[in-house]
């Protein structure tokens, strides 16, 4: 089986601020991580592979330093590696970048896709299954279990208050919940071997055959952010004291009537 996997270097949330002026994320001095969910994705690929064979890839679209990440994905298990580096590449949406990534996949080939759930930069939740529309594969969101039959993937899939469970013939892509597979740690052997190995890296000339340049970049995608702001903080809440049960009760439906919230 051969199994590709989408991660993206994204900022360490956790250390982020807004720039207050100008309404967009302030990346100087914050440290760069893998994805959280393509690293769920990720540990699913390693774990398919050392139960049935096969290859995994990753493949990540991004600025040279993207590169970190790929290699620690090598490091983790994965056997090759692909930057999507170019600067017609730059201001892509969600559309945008998910043509430019199922391009690459055709190129490379694959019987199973796994991406994140989501990038905790955007938390969009569009790539992934954008890039299946543009390969005209199936597609299961949301995973949290899954195993191969044969031809096919049988996966849970969560559902509101419920789950699926949907077996789905090869190929297709799936997108991973953090519950899917607890990420391994490198080990040293691996890091050593991570730097050994090459990261291929493709501009839009290598693969200009599958792309129309009005189709990526920021020409090509039909929405940009128009602003972006950080979580504010809650106001303190109303604390009831020396009140009976009963009083404490009528004084909290008081408060949603007067709301509009009943």
């Amino acid at each position: 089986m051969k199994i590709v996997v989408c991660v993206k270097q994204v900022p360490d949330t956790t250390e982020i601020k807004i720039d207050p002026v100008k309404n967009t994320l302030i990346r100087t001095g914050v440290p760069s991580i893998m994805n959280p969910f393509d690293k769920n994705a990720l540990e699913t690929g390693l774990q398919l592979k050392d139960r049935y064979g096969g290859k995994v890839t990753v493949i990540s679209m991004g600025p040279p330093q993207a590169k970190a990440v790929l290699r620690e994905a090598l490091a983790m298990g994965a056997d090759e590696a692909y930057l999507l580096s170019a600067r017609e590449f730059g201001g892509s949406d969600t559309y945008a970048t998910a043509t430019i990534i199922a391009a690459a996949l055709k190129k490379i080939g694959f019987d199973l896709v796994i991406t994140g759930r989501q990038a905790i930069d955007g938390d969009t939740a569009q790539v992934g299954p954008q890039i299946a529309e543009q390969l005209h594969i199936p597609q299961v969101s949301y995973a949290e279990e899954l195993k191969t039959e044969g031809d096919s993937v049988i996966v849970k899939r969560q559902f509101e208050d419920q789950a699926h469970m949907l077996k789905v013939q090869l190929p297709c892509l799936v997108t991973a919940l953090s519950e899917l597979d607890e990420p391994r740690y490198m080990s040293t052997w691996g890091i050593v071997d991570a730097y050994e190995k090459d990261v291929t890296v493709w501009g839009f000339d290598d693969l200009k055959d599958a792309l129309n340049p009005e189709w990526i970049g920021l020409k090509g995608s039909p929405t940009n952010v128009f602003m972006s702001f950080g979580k504010q903080a809650k106001a303190a809440g109303t604390v009831l004291k020396g009140l009976s049960a009963d009083e404490a009760v009528a004084a909290i439906m008081d408060k949603l009537i007067q709301r509009h919230i009943i």
